[in-house]
């Protein structure tokens, strides 16, 4: 059955290699549809036994005309009659079995694909996400593996049927006429030669489209994501603007495909019904001669459309290939792209120090950039104790903290998490002991109990209402519809932006972490929130390590440690009143804000 099911799959492929991009596609193709090969077997038998039966139909229909009409016999047409009947139902049984096979190998291989890419877009680091952008990956896994799964579906039935049908067809036509075979040897070749030059023109067309689509996502995407900063500046004309240019890119794309592919089937009915005339008329010399009988003819014309029905359904697949060619190398690109943070071949699992965060001469560079965003940075954080980042704006602060939870790998240097370097951790130990409340919260649709128990899935009610006590976040979680059920929209629209961060920030306490991370996760709090929630964590957890990076001064004066950056490079380290004595760069901070506090 094996053996059955590799020729249905390299059937599918066939006339994949003929495109650039169709060695990828082969390839995808073989690597997920192998793994139903008793579907594709099943497929194989049922589509020959109604290609079959369908070639067999003629035939019959023949011997009706010749030995039942032509000599009176009503006894053999009712039982020839019969037999048509019963092969016409086991045909479309044969084909509906099929088909519904078809639909389950190509589903089935459509649901492992996304799954696939959707885990390996899942290990990609900050890097990865914003090298491909999140717009064109939402579209490689959707309408990409979509065009992958059609083809799937309609070779696994039209690649088996068409060659059996144009093959039989060409053989059962031999033995009702020899001579009017030449009919088709000009017909095959001239739809063969049309199919091929408008496919050809098709390749580039449906790689550009697939572009475009990633231009309407991503400019839809940024509209959706950014309505509130739209609205506020007036922009919602231009935002039309810029969004009818992408979907008029896309139409005229289409409409160009779309010309070539409706293009196609007017010419293969224009060369099957010239086919047809033609047999017509030199079939019915020969018949009037008396050298053929008019069912023989019949039965000519018949295999005539199904050998040129074949041809033009390969003709179809071959049109739907490159579109499918496309998406599989941009699904490829996806499943064959290895991430920036590669997990050792021999993970560290112990952490030896719990808590301790440790930067050794840490420097960070993106790719191509000219100069490192972050160099030369040196300090330690003891389990328990509080280290904050100040500096200027694009000083490289969410950088820095985006080094703990390994968001980013080191240029130079190391990060110590625990004891260990973060790149010999394992990861999932390295983020079960990191609760990061990054720059700009997130929050999952779903409920307040569902986005806090993201932390910890076996959290009880009681330590999420303690957890937010500490964020300060109870007061008005109790005033919600539902309270712990209460609605929360997708990305958090539906709460402040106050309450987006104190959430968050109960998120990651849930989570029961050794090291919290706090980029500037403060700024949406007024000044008392923002030191009753400060006095709460650290009451409350004194064990656990905190990293905090903050634009406000009074949120920091209390660390155990200041480090002070300026262009990416320490400018100070110390205490707050250490500082105020030795670093210019922080006391300049201080003083302008103090200033504007007073």
């Amino acid at each position: 059955m094996s053996e059955v099911s590799d020729r249905l799959i390299s059937a599918v492929i066939a006339t994949a290699p003929t495109h650039p991009e169709g060695p990828v596609l082969g390839k995808l193709l073989m690597r997920y549809l192998s793994r139903y090969r008793w579907l594709l077997a099943a497929i194989l038998v049922f589509q020959a036994a109604s290609a079959l039966a369908t070639l067999y139909l003629p035939r019959l229909n023949a011997d009706i005309i010749n030995l039942g009409v032509a000599q009176g016999d009503t006894g053999f047409i009712w039982s020839r009659g019969a037999l048509m009947l019963v092969i016409s139902l086991g045909q479309i049984v044969a084909s509906v079995i099929a088909t519904y096979f078809a639909a389950r190998a190509a589903m089935a291989a459509g649901r492992d694909i996304r799954r696939d890419v959707f885990e390996r877009v899942s290990g990609f680091s900050e890097r990865e996400l914003s090298q491909f952008g999140a717009g064109s990956l939402i579209t490689r896994n959707t309408n990409d593996v979509q065009q992958v799964q059609m083809l799937a579906m309609m070779g696994a039935t039209m690649l088996v049927s068409a060659p059996l049908l144009a093959v039989g067809g060409v053989i059962m036509a031999l033995q009702q006429d020899v001579g009017l075979s030449w009919l088709i040897a000009v017909a095959v070749p001239v739809l063969l030669v049309a199919a091929g030059l408008i496919i050809a023109r098709m390749v580039p067309l449906f790689r550009s489209y697939q572009s475009k689509l990633d231009g309407v996502n991503r400019v839809m995407r940024e509209q959706l994501t950014g309505v509130r900063v739209v609205r506020a500046f007036v922009r919602e004309r231009i935002e039309e603007e810029r969004f009818r240019r992408a979907n008029t890119d896309i139409l005229v794309v289409g409409r160009k495909v779309g010309s070539l592919f409706v293009l196609l089937f007017p010419l293969a009915m224009l060369v099957l019904n010239v086919t047809v005339v033609g047999v017509i008329w030199f079939g019915g010399i020969q018949v009037d001669a008396g050298g053929v009988e008019i069912g023989t003819l019949f039965a000519f014309i018949q295999y005539v459309a199904q050998i040129l029905g074949g041809v033009l359904m390969a003709s179809f697949m071959t049109v739907m290939i490159p579109r499918a060619a496309v998406s599989a190398e941009r699904i490829g690109e996806v499943l064959d792209s290895t991430s920036t943070l590669h997990r050792p071949d021999h993970p560290v699992r112990a952490f030896p120090e719990a808590g301790a965060v440790e930067f050794d001469d840490v420097s960070f560079a993106y790719p191509g950039a000219e100069a490192p965003v972050v160099a030369g940075v040196t300090f330690r954080a003891a389990p328990g104790e509080t280290v904050a980042i100040v500096g200027s704006t694009g000083a490289g602060k969410t950088t820095l903290v985006s080094l703990i939870p390994r968001l980013f790998d080191v240029t130079g240097g190391a990060v110590r998490v625990g004891g260990v370097d973060v790149r010999e951790a394992d990861l999932d130990e390295l983020w079960k002991g990191i609760g990061l409340v990054p720059q700009r919260p997130f929050l999952f649709s779903g409920t307040v109990a569902s986005n806090l128990r993201f932390g910890r899935e076996d959290a009880t009610d009681d330590e999420l209402w303690h957890a937010l006590e500490i964020a300060q976040g109870r007061d008005f979680v109790e005033a919600m519809d539902g309270k712990l059920e209460g609605r929360i929209a997708q990305g958090g629209t539906n709460v402040s932006g106050g309450q987006r961060q104190r959430l968050a920030i109960a998120r990651a306490i849930v989570h029961r972490p050794r090291v919290l991370v706090f980029d500037d996760s403060f700024s949406a709090l007024d000044l008392t929130t923002d030191a009753r929630l400060r006095a709460a964590l650290w009451a409350e957890l004194p064990e656990v390590t905190k990293i905090v990076v903050a634009q406000r001064v009074s949120t920091i004066t209390g660390a155990d440690r200041i480090v002070v950056l300026e262009d990416g490079r320490m400018a100070g380290l110390g205490t707050h009143d250490e500082l105020l004595r030795t670093s210019p760069t922080y006391r300049e901070i201080v003083e302008s804000q103090l200033g504007v506090e007073a």
